[in-house]
């Protein structure tokens, strides 16, 4: 007798396991997820999405009532808020800590709460993320409340929806919008404190063996001008890993951020001679950029000594001699860059640069 009650029992079981069939959210709400990264920061926000279903102008203090409501319904009386959505709890996630209207809130999941009033609205970020809807709604599991206006919009959004917007590097405002109303609220991140962690953490672990790792953080490094030794000794170390112009001329760069133009200098120096055809010739383009117009044309020169009559060192003579304002010797190769020329556009671009150099006017401007 005990075998075949132990058997109903598991089948009576596995029958409540499986029973519930898959169907449409109820009242036609749909269900929803919407997600964006703020920085290096995940934020997803689960919801329901009510319609309007005719509704439209009734919403806002009627459908969606104001304030805290007194409700009863499950237990204990409580004063409730707006669920922010429909059926289950509005989900809000964060992968780091955030800043919301200005507020810290830790990296956690939320249950999303609003307590609707037209001139300052309540969002609510509750530590339950299991009850249903906001029945079940405790201030006292409340993790943070910040106070935002509602604004109007001008045009009707039959179904609830949640948006980024007005997103900046470490910043976005979320907004829940409904009928002609939108609920925003700015979430923020420390971006920087974050991004450094973040490096940190990860340069501690696999990434390790792989030189663009050293090369990333030595790039945030240095385009932030932050931890420059810290740049340099990374800029090193992916260069160890595999010696490539890039990685040597990151280090470069770094040098002349801290002030050390004759390490840079000699580094380069050592570094040129293996630099293939294309390195030297974006070494010497760079230097272009940088106004450093005599030694562009000393690397072009010696690109073009190493690698004679190929069209990209013969464009570097013309771009060397027209840096320094030798535009004669600069036209002596232009006829022989254009019978090198890979495709019409080239061509076309040696043309151009052709009439410049004859009208004295320097390519490289």
């Amino acid at each position: 007798m005990k075998k075949i009650l132990s058997v109903v029992c598991c089948m009576l079981s596995v029958f409540a396991t499986n029973a519930q069939l898959t169907m449409p959210a109820n009242g036609g709400s749909v269900k929803a997820t919407i997600g964006e990264t703020i920085g290096i920061t995940d934020v997803k926000i689960s919801y329901g999405r009510p319609g309007l279903r005719g509704r439209d102008g009734k919403v806002w203090g009627s459908v969606v009532h104001e304030g805290f409501m007194a409700d009863a319904s499950f237990g204990k009386p409580r004063n409730i808020p707006w669920r922010a959505g429909a059926n289950e709890n509005t989900i809000i996630e964060f992968s780091t800590d955030v800043m919301v209207e200005g507020k810290p809130l830790k990296a956690g999941k939320y249950g999303l709460h609003i307590a609707y009033g037209a001139d300052n609205s309540i969002v609510i970020f509750s530590n339950s993320t299991e009850g249903w809807g906001s029945y079940f709604y405790d201030a006292n599991e409340d993790a943070l409340r910040v106070n935002v206006k509602p604004v109007s919009e001008q045009y009707t959004t039959e179904r609830l929806t949640y948006s980024f917007r007005n997103q900046t590097d470490s910043s976005a405002e979320i907004a829940l919008t409904w009928d002609k109303l939108s609920i925003p609220f700015t979430v923020s991140t420390q971006l920087q404190k974050l991004q450094l962690a973040s490096i940190e953490r990860e340069m501690n672990g696999q990434k390790t063996f792989n030189p663009n790792a050293y090369f990333e953080a030595a790039g945030y490094y240095l385009d932030n001008n932050i931890m420059l030794d810290k740049a340099l000794e990374y800029a090193r170390q992916g260069s160890r890993i595999v010696p490539t112009f890039f990685g040597i001329n990151l280090q470069r760069r770094v040098l002349l951020q801290l002030n050390r133009k004759r390490e840079a200098d000699s580094l380069m120096a050592a570094s040129v001679i293996r630099f293939s055809m294309a390195e030297m010739n974006s070494y010497g383009r760079t230097l272009l950029r940088e106004k450093e117009m005599k030694k562009a044309r000393e690397i072009f020169e010696l690109n073009y000594k190493k690698n004679p009559d190929n069209f990209v060192t013969l464009v570097g003579m013309m771009r060397g001699c027209s840096a320094v304002g030798d535009y004669k010797k600069a036209l002596s190769f232009c006829d022989k860059a254009k019978a090198k020329a890979p495709d019409d556009n080239s061509r076309k671009a040696i043309e151009r640069m052709t009439a410049m150099l004859k009208e004295n006017k320097d390519i490289n401007s």
